[in-house]
């Protein structure tokens, strides 16, 4: 069975604020957010008979249930980090094609940083000591993101040739996008020179190359195809779906200078049977710029080891012929941990025609990828309009 044209995203929103939001909890954005997609399908909680969820909590589906005060036919809790929501759509399409539920909620909320505060600067949980990484990864100093994506990345330099104004133009044409956005977090003038001169975090990044640290929380809502027209607003269909992964850690990574996106991207194109010349508008899951720029490259938008090259020039900005995180991505709208809700509801917003000043005139066809763990696993969509 394919799950092309199967079911489609009838609601999507974000929680009222997102940003720095002392006062809310994880379920509490959560919740916020399926509310407020809720209402933006016109669909009533008591439909809800799917839930989707992912945070820290092995068990998020169902804490999500009862803070909702529902009981749904279907709960699903697969964890992959920042490419989980993206994933999600895959399988709440196989669940709504199988009869095993209706109306799906995929939700998320996070406080990467008033969580952070709450805990006193401290770190996440504990450490399994017997797991890979920690046996042959801490011992060394890879801990945090940086210090781990910042090895792919030098190591596609020094395969590629790939510099960091290469990377920094990612950094530049991300902010001037959240410059269209009023929600975005961060949208002061940003240059190359700014980046290249702010302060180093794990070399070869830069403050700049990295997402930023929020609050934020958002959802989406999907349903089956037959009923899906039925809706106030158009319906975005998920023309292809796909996820892939390759390793955990970074010491068992195939290629440091790959990932499973290649993989999760051949798949979804292959359903959806477009080209990647006729995508519109791509969202990618852009933790540092070196993630969104070996995406696109993993994606078959480029050759491999000219993702730089592919980028220059303003390329991905506003007024350029490669539109690109058009919310201002990780790097400059929001990224509260795991950021890949946001791109999906940037797509479905897009596909609507509801952007204002950032709307990609005429866009039909979307890309979206998230990427989660060090470059571990990916999920790629393809997203349609009518």
């Amino acid at each position: 069975m394919s799950l092309k044209n199967a079911i489609a995203i009838v609601g999507a929103d974000e929680t009222d604020n997102i940003g720095i939001v002392p006062d809310m909890t994880p379920i509490m954005m959560q919740a916020e957010a399926v509310r407020n997609a809720l209402r933006d399908a016109g669909i009533e909680k008591s439909e809800v008979d799917g839930v989707f969820a992912a945070d820290g909590n092995p068990m998020a589906g169902i804490q999500l249930c009862e803070y909702l005060g529902i009981q749904p036919k279907y709960v699903d809790n697969t964890m992959t980090g920042g490419s989980s929501f993206v994933i999600h759509v895959e399988h709440a399409a196989a669940a709504i094609a199988a009869g095993l539920c209706s109306v799906a909620v995929i939700a998320h909320g996070e406080t990467g940083f008033s969580g952070r505060q709450r805990r006193g600067g401290g770190g996440g949980g504990r450490v399994d000591a017997s797991a890979p990484f920690a046996q042959y990864e801490m011992p060394f100093g890879v801990g945090g993101a940086p210090s781990a994506y910042c090895m792919a990345a030098m190591r596609h330099m020094h395969e590629y040739g790939t510099t960091s104004e290469h990377l920094a133009e990612i950094a530049v044409a991300t902010r001037k996008w959240a410059q269209l956005n009023p929600k975005a977090m961060m949208r002061d003038d940003l240059t190359i020179e700014d980046v290249l001169s702010s302060r180093w975090i794990a070399y070869p990044f830069h403050i700049y190359d990295c997402c930023l640290v929020t609050d934020a929380g958002g959802a989406i809502v999907l349903t089956s195809a037959d009923r899906a027209r039925g809706f106030r607003k158009k319906p975005v269909w998920m023309l292809g779906s796909g996820e892939a992964t390759t390793h955990m850690s970074l010491l068992n990574m195939p290629d440091l200078t790959r990932t499973p996106a290649r993989e999760s991207g051949q798949r979804a194109f292959e359903m959806a049977g477009v080209r990647r010349e006729d995508i519109d508008v791509v969202e990618v899951y852009d933790s540092f710029t070196y993630t969104a720029l070996v995406t696109l490259e993993e994606l078959g938008f480029c050759e491999k080891g000219e993702g730089g090259p592919f980028v220059s020039g303003q390329r991905t900005a506003p007024g350029g012929d490669f539109p690109m995180n058009t919310n201002g991505g990780g790097l400059s709208y929001t990224h509260p941990g795991m950021y890949g809700m946001f791109i999906l509801i940037e797509a479905v917003r897009q596909l609507r025609g509801e952007c204002g000043e950032r709307q990609v005139a005429g866009a039909k066809l979307a890309c979206v990828n998230g990427t989660g763990g060090t470059l571990s696993a990916t999920g790629t969509l393809i997203l349609g309009a009518d």
